[in-house]
Order: structure tokens, then C-alpha cells, then sequence
């Protein structure tokens, strides 16, 4: 009996004096460290809209710093632009209207490119098919799409986007006979193409209304 009330004696004076130490503060006490699960696990604040996605991009970037004014002035024409769709759906008008001239495909080219481009273009197709050629081609990959240039004209925006590509190419002539190019071999192109769009329009589909070589 003795022995109880004695530990309980020392387990009173030792909680006393735990609480003199720890259960009151000074004003001087640093914040105690997480622990590392805490600090590696902990989530991420949610991203407020004046954080563009543009800055955390780990890619090349979509912009060359000489379109950032014309962008600016995109966006206050057409708030819901966004780049990074824009060149996505750049790239897929790449490889179709590069596939549609290849196969002659006049029907896809109609909607796809400018009345002028397409004029150019059809006629390129006329010659081919006047000398019995095909054009055997594939686009092997595009390294890498970028906008150069962005113009704001009244209610007309222009896009500039410089492509990076890796095209293996073939022609043949009228019994099959390759007469020039390698499907083994690809071969690095550089083209500069120019979509178009009156923003005033029901469509939001962007047109090709220029083409070039960088």
C-alpha cells in the first residue's frame, strides 16, 4: 500500500514538472518539423488563374518569345483561345492536309485550307496526275511545333506556326516504278504554315492560308 501511494506521489511530481517545461509557451518555441511522409505526401495547394500553364511547362515551349505581344492581343480578342490546344489541333491539320495532298484528296483539302492554298495545291495534284505519278509518302513523326508569329487584323487572326518534322517520301511513276525518294530514309523538313480564322465567325475551325519553308 505504501509502495502505490508512493509511485503515485512520484508519477504526480514528475507530470508537475513535465508541465512547468513543455505545457507552457514563451513566445520563443520554433514550430516542431513535420514528418517526412507528411512533408512528401502533402498536397498541393490548387493553382489559382493567375498561374498560366505556361510556366509549368518541362517541354519546349508551345510560344517563341517574338508571338507573346500578338498572343496578348489574341487573348483580348478571344479570351477563350488556348494555346496549347491550338497546337495540338495545328499538328492534326499538319498531318491531314499533308496526307490529303498526298493522295490527291481535293474533298479534304476543301475544308482544311484557304480557297488561294487550295488552288496551289490542286494544281500540283493536276500535274502529278498528268504524268502518272503517285506520291508514296509518310510523316514519320513531328519533332516539334511551335507558333512563331500571331497577328490581330480587325476580326482576323493569323497564327504562324513553325513545324519540325521527320517525312519519308516516294514517287512513283505510272507501272509503280520508283523514279525518286527512300521510304527507308526519312528526311527533316521545315515548314512554316499560317492558319487563319475570322473571329467574328460561328466556326472556331482554323484554316491554312499560307505556306512556306523555314
Amino acid at each position: 500500500m505504501y509502495l502505490v501511494i508512493l509511485f503515485a506521489a512520484i508519477a504526480a511530481f514528475l507530470a508537475l514538472r513535465l508541465y512547468s517545461v513543455l505545457g507552457k509557451r514563451t513566445g520563443h518555441e520554433q514550430p516542431l518539423p513535420r514528418p517526412a511522409e507528411e512533408r512528401v505526401g502533402a498536397p498541393q495547394m490548387p493553382r489559382t488563374i493567375d498561374m498560366p500553364a505556361e510556366v509549368r511547362e518541362t517541354g519546349p515551349r508551345a510560344v517563341d518569345t517574338g508571338a507573346e505581344g500578338g498572343l496578348r492581343a489574341l487573348i483580348a480578342a478571344d479570351p477563350a483561345f488556348d494555346v496549347n490546344q491550338f497546337v495540338e489541333g495545328a499538328k492534326s491539320a499538319y498531318r491531314m492536309i499533308l496526307e490529303a495532298f498526298w493522295k490527291g484528296d481535293r474533298e479534304t483539302l476543301d475544308w482544311l485550307v484557304e480557297a488561294e492554298v487550295r488552288e496551289s495545291f490542286v494544281a500540283a495534284i493536276d500535274a502529278r496526275e498528268a504524268a502518272g505519278e503517285t506520291l508514296d509518302n509518310r510523316l514519320i513523326s513531328i519533332e516539334r511545333a511551335a507558333i512563331s508569329e500571331i497577328s490581330v487584323e480587325g476580326r482576323v487572326a493569323r497564327i504562324t506556326v513553325r513545324f519540325d518534322a521527320d517525312i519519308a517520301a516516294i514517287t512513283r511513276d505510272k507501272d509503280g516504278n520508283v523514279i525518286a525518294g527512300s521510304l527507308s530514309d526519312a528526311v527533316e523538313t521545315h515548314d512554316v504554315w499560317t492558319f487563319s480564322r475570322d473571329l467574328a465567325s460561328g466556326d472556331p475551325n482554323w484554316k491554312l492560308s499560307d505556306t512556306d519553308e523555314a
